[in-house]
């Protein structure tokens, strides 16, 4: 599906409620991209620069756009507090030093056939028919690698003027974020409504990572208080029920709908000890911190990934307002 940047930050969340029960494992990238000498790091915007960085130290701002917003404000405030830094949200040089891991911000990646072919399709809004489709896959190859460059399709197109996106064989120009250390052992989970993120503590209470989240609204409020996780289900089915949604469309009926990055809940469902609430990822990665849900905790889908490989039963979770 294509759309502007605009549309997407404006399009509405698909937010939900409910329980999973997933088998299949998250997809991972078919190749990794390379570093390329043609793109050297100081020819990345500074905000883009930035924002790579960020996402590699593990303090997300979610969608790579090279733009400054709210989500790339707490990534900076939360990666200066974790660093003994002043905390000024603002990518200063003293910052930027500390970020800075010697290796390239943009890479090259080689579109394969399997990209190129797909398949893509325009993925419905209703529930009902979501419901209808066998997978609930990329709507685009733009979409798709977008997703696994952490960016938005409108970055892409910027970053590569006259590329078609659709022969096997081209090269294009793409975030590095595959190059980052590991993510760091945590012990404990903390989603803070104050600020709409999720951060990842260690034993000495240190916030090892932070990542934008969407955390709650009026009608269903974040769930404050101290949880665990029951278990991480990837690449679930998720079971509609139009019961547990004040805003459900008239005639609606409980549903199963089928796996892919595009099902209500993506490719992630950490289930909480809350019943019927979760942390879990998005096939709107553009609206993660900037619109509300509808209790659960949402996460762009490769930051709900990160956060479900360090996660376990009986994993501690705090929420907090």
């Amino acid at each position: 599906m294509k759309k502007t940047l605009l549309a997407l930050l404006l399009a509405a969340p698909l937010v939900q409620a409910a329980q999973t029960q997933p088998q299949q494992p998250v997809p991972t990238p078919a190749a990794q991209p390379q570093p390329s000498p043609a793109q050297p790091a100081d020819e990345a915007s500074p905000g883009l620069r930035a924002q790579i960085l960020l996402d590699r130290a593990h303090f997300s701002a979610g969608q790579i756009d090279g733009q400054y917003g709210s989500n790339m404000k707490q990534a900076l405030i939360g990666f200066q507090k974790s660093r003994g830094l002043q905390a000024t949200g603002k990518a200063d040089q003293a910052t930027l030093d500390a970020l800075d891991d010697h290796q390239p911000v943009l890479a090259t990646y080689t579109i394969t056939q399997a990209d190129a072919d797909g398949p893509y399709q325009k993925v419905p809004e209703s529930m009902m028919d979501k419901a209808k489709l066998p997978a609930l896959g990329f709507g685009s190859i733009e979409e798709a690698l977008g997703e696994r460059f952490h960016a938005s399709p409108a970055l892409l197109q910027q970053l590569n003027p006259g590329k078609t996106f659709a022969r096997a064989g081209e090269q294009i120009v793409v975030p590095n974020v595959h190059a980052g250390a590991p993510l760091p052992a945590a012990a404990r989970l903390v989603v803070d409504e104050s600020d709409r993120t999720l951060s990842l503590l260690d034993d000495s209470g240190k916030v090892v990572a932070q990542f934008p989240a969407s955390t709650g609204s009026k009608h269903d409020p974040l769930p404050i208080g101290e949880w665990k996780v029951n278990g991480v289900g990837r690449n679930p089915d998720y079971s509609y029920n139009p019961k547990l949604f004040w805003d459900a469309k008239p005639g609606d009926t409980k549903t199963k709908i089928k796996p892919g990055p595009n099902n209500p809940v993506g490719v992630v469902w950490i289930d909480l000890s809350k019943e019927h609430y979760g942390i879990h990822g998005t096939p709107e990665p553009s609206t993660i911190g900037k619109t509300e849900s509808h209790g659960c905790i949402r996460l762009t889908n490769w930051d709900a990934a990160r956060v479900a490989d360090v996660v376990k039963p009986g994993f501690p979770v705090i929420l907090q307002d």
